[in-house]
């Protein structure tokens, strides 16, 4: 029923008119530059979240047509969009592709010439001041666009507006910088369409598609990223029955705190690998030590506490990862100082140790380990807040726990532990910040 609305919106306008003064082999070759824009749409990071965002060059051809062809001519570009044939769309969405694009370049052409631009080919004496008109435009065809998608969003149950997330201002403005450039290419186009005429459609196309080129290499390159240290991930969990998952898990329970102390993109995306290899050291432990049910030798225990350091040398020459060495080498310092492997205290460990340490007691408590039934969630934030200050950072976990109250936490399904001697191992574990040290003094396992 929305898409019908819409779609009937957009026939509605097209319908008004008018269709006078608009130049019919302008407008083919408007249509023809925004197809083949849509068809080169690229997909960036809206926030390290693992959310990914579209951004389209395709805006820059129905802005254009908002200064050459006008409204009604917007419209007519932008209802191209149900031609793309490079996507594999079903009829109902090209529909409301189409209907949305149609509706926002007329919305944003009324603007323009209501804010005193004027349709057509624009000259010397057209600048600066159609500047203003023009930016109006970017604005509302970006306004419009978005509200059509939200409300879509909305119709179709993914947007709940009763459990609102947190607006993300910094991947928001940085998405909305991006679609601003891509729109005021479109007054480029249209400046330099009454010197070259149908030609600027190629001058416009040939960088847009090198820009593709090196976007889609960068992305190549980086879903190899992913994939090696996943794979290095995934090698660590093979060792251990009840740790797998773990490395994923801390991942994202690390970038959900990143998100919400407001790191930026960049290093919301480092944080997840720090968070994916943070145990990749236990590469180096024996694996009857891992697994080991009952008490640990202090040869034994030695052992477990080196990983950190052995899984920075691991990974230190993985140029990419640089900030997320320090949070593996670090993440089991304490902020008292009592922790390994080199009795950090405070500020002196780094911010990317800081937060992995809570994200990975989270994960160790609201996981079924050897020794124990998993946790509930209420438990594991009941003993974090007990721990905030001498092991954890309480910035971090006053973070991680309104992350978790907002978008929640899915726990890994419910394993039965073998019958060991829970006490005995327990009073070893490295992750659970609730067991009693062995030795006043020494730092848990």
């Amino acid at each position: 029923m929305y898409v019908c609305l819409v779609a009937l919106g957009a026939l509605g306008v097209l319908a008004a008119g008018p269709f006078g003064g608009i130049d019919p082999a302008t407008l083919l070759l408007l249509a023809v530059l925004f197809v083949v824009a849509e068809s080169i749409s690229t997909m960036v990071d809206s926030g390290g979240d693992g959310g990914r965002a579209g951004i389209s060059p395709s805006s820059s051809a129905s802005l254009a047509a908002v200064v050459l062809v006008g409204p009604v001519g917007a419209a007519v570009v932008g209802l191209c969009s149900m031609l793309v044939v490079f996507r594999r769309q079903n009829l109902v969405k090209r529909v409301f592709n189409g209907a949305q694009f149609a509706l926002a370049g007329y919305a944003a052409g009324q603007v323009y010439l209501l804010l005193g631009g004027e349709m057509g080919v624009p000259d010397r004496a057209s600048f600066p001041w159609i500047v203003l008109p023009y930016v109006g435009a970017i604005l509302v065809h970006n306004a419009v666009n978005g509200a059509l998608i939200v409300g879509l969003m909305r119709a179709l149950g993914v947007l709940d507006i009763q459990r609102p997330k947190r607006v993300r201002w910094r991947p928001m403005a940085t998405l909305e910088l991006s679609s601003l450039g891509y729109g005021m290419l479109g007054l480029l186009i249209a400046a330099i369409w009454g010197l070259v005429g149908p030609f600027a459609v190629l001058l416009v196309l040939l960088p847009l598609f090198i820009a593709r080129w090196a976007f889609d290499q960068y992305m190549a390159e980086q879903r190899a990223h992913d994939a090696t240290l996943a794979t290095l991930a995934q090698a660590v969990e093979t060792k251990d029955y009840y740790t797998r998952g773990h490395c994923m898990r801390v991942s994202k329970a690390s970038a959900m705190i990143a998100q919400e102390l407001g790191l930026n993109a960049e290093r919301v995306h480092t944080i997840r690998y720090a968070g994916m290899l943070h145990d990749v050291g236990k590469l180096g432990v024996p694996t009857k030590v891992l697994q080991k049910s009952g008490r640990l030798t202090e040869e034994e225990f030695a052992a477990i506490q080196l990983h950190p350091m052995r899984g920075y040398e691991i990974v230190r020459e993985i140029g990419f990862l640089d900030e997320a060495l320090a949070g593996i080498m670090h993440h089991h310092e304490k902020m008292d100082g009592r922790g390994y492997p080199m009795g950090l205290a405070g500020e002196e460990i780094p911010e990317f140790a800081r937060i992995i340490s809570v994200a990975d007691a989270f994960d160790c408590m609201t996981s079924t380990r050897s020794y124990r039934k998993a946790r509930s969630i209420e438990e594991a934030v009941a003993e974090l807040r007990r721990c905030a200050g001498p092991q954890f950072d309480p910035r971090m976990v006053d973070a991680l726990i309104a992350a978790v109250g907002r978008d929640g936490w899915e726990a890994p399904d419910a394993v039965e532990p073998p019958d060991d001697d829970a006490a005995e191992v327990a009073k070893q574990d490295h992750d659970d910040p609730s067991v009693p040290l062995r030795v006043a003094g020494e730092a848990e396992r």
